[in-house]
C-alpha cells in the first residue's frame, strides 16, 4: 500500500474516502484511533493508504480536493 495523504481534517478524509470508494479504489485510514485518543492537540495525523496501483487515479482525486479548497473550481 501506499501513502495517499496525512491530515487531521476530518472533512477531507470524509470527502476523500468517499470520492475514493465512489471510484472503487480501495483506502484504509490509519491512525485513526491514535488520533483520537492523543486528544484535540492534533499531533498525529490520518493516513489515508490505497494500493499502489491505484495511487495514480487517488491522486488525481486528491489534487481536486486541493483545487475545490483553494476556490479553483473542479477539475474537468
Amino acid at each position: 500500500m501506499e501513502e495517499l495523504v496525512r491530515t487531521n481534517d476530518p472533512v477531507l478524509l470524509s470527502w476523500l474516502t468517499a470520492q475514493l470508494a465512489g471510484e472503487n479504489i480501495d483506502a484504509v485510514v490509519l491512525d485513526a484511533h491514535t488520533s483520537v485518543m492523543e486528544g484535540s492537540i492534533s499531533a498525529i495525523q490520518r493516513r489515508v493508504m490505497v494500493l499502489s496501483e491505484d495511487l495514480g487515479k487517488a491522486q488525481e482525486i486528491l489534487a481536486e480536493a486541493e483545487i475545490i479548497q483553494t476556490g479553483g473550481g473542479p477539475v474537468d
